[in-house]
């Protein structure tokens, strides 16, 4: 049986016969339901075409974004209570390597992006050096709020952190993660052990190649940091050179 196709019903064949299917052919013992699925058929919208699925995708904002804009009111810790803005994370959304601190200081929560002060500044040359550009990596912190006087984040404030982050990692899908000094490499870890004892190995967080090193911050105070940071540095842009 061949049916009479309405308008709305064109724009569906039009669909099928898009995906390669030339004709639609119902036999006699399927006429009963073809007739009384018609209406059915009726009351459906149209599908949409390809130029309103890609204008569609162009006005939504991307999964990330929405993980952004539902941090920027999280109240879910104390740290909330001091901050002047959340400092969620900067750089390519689809990035091959993504970087994570301890969390934002005072330049930080004044502008709203991470590693903008001096230790920032350090970080760039770093990436310069394995020929990386900021704007080709992402850069995030544990916390997104700035502990006061700069301390440590305490536990439940990571705690209250830790899904942002997961979320971040699962949007972005690096192919390598660098945690930033001790606290960062703890964080993500669920380790207690010392810094020097993580460094110059591989470890995964959430499926992804990890590797430790010293935050920028401390090479400043101490460049005695620097050499080894090179070298974890080096292991990185290796691992990120090999084919996918």
């Amino acid at each position: 049986m061949r049916i009479t196709p309405s308008s709305d019903q064109q724009r569906w064949l039009g669909y099928f016969h898009d995906l390669g299917y030339e004709e639609l052919w119902l036999g006699d013992s399927a006429r009963t339901a073809a007739e009384s699925a018609d209406d059915d058929l009726e009351s459906l919208p149209p599908p949409r075409t390809a130029r309103e699925d890609a204008v569609g995708a162009a006005e939504e904002p991307s999964d990330l974004e929405a993980v952004a804009r539902e941090a920027s009111g999280c109240e879910a810790c104390k740290l909330s209570a001091g901050r002047n803005t959340v400092v969620f994370g900067s750089g390519d959304p689809k990035a091959e390597l993504m970087l994570i601190g301890e969390g934002p200081g005072q330049r930080e929560d004044e502008r709203g992006l991470p590693f903008v002060g001096p230790a920032g500044e350090l970080l760039t040359r770093i990436l310069a050096a394995i020929d990386r550009s900021r704007d080709e990596v992402y850069i995030t912190n544990v916390v997104k709020c700035r502990p006061p006087r700069n301390r440590d984040p305490e536990p439940e404030e990571v705690a209250a952190c830790r899904g942002y982050l997961e979320r971040q990692i699962e949007h972005i899908r690096p192919r390598v993660i660098v945690a930033l000094g001790r606290v960062a490499a703890q964080s993500l870890l669920g380790t207690n052990l010392a810094l020097g004892r993580l460094r110059g190995e591989w470890h995964s967080v959430r499926g992804v190649p990890t590797r430790v090193t010293y935050h920028p911050a401390a090479l400043l105070r101490n460049s005695a940091y620097r050499a080894p940071t090179w070298e974890d540095m080096q292991c990185v842009r290796d691992r990120l050179a090999e084919p996918i």
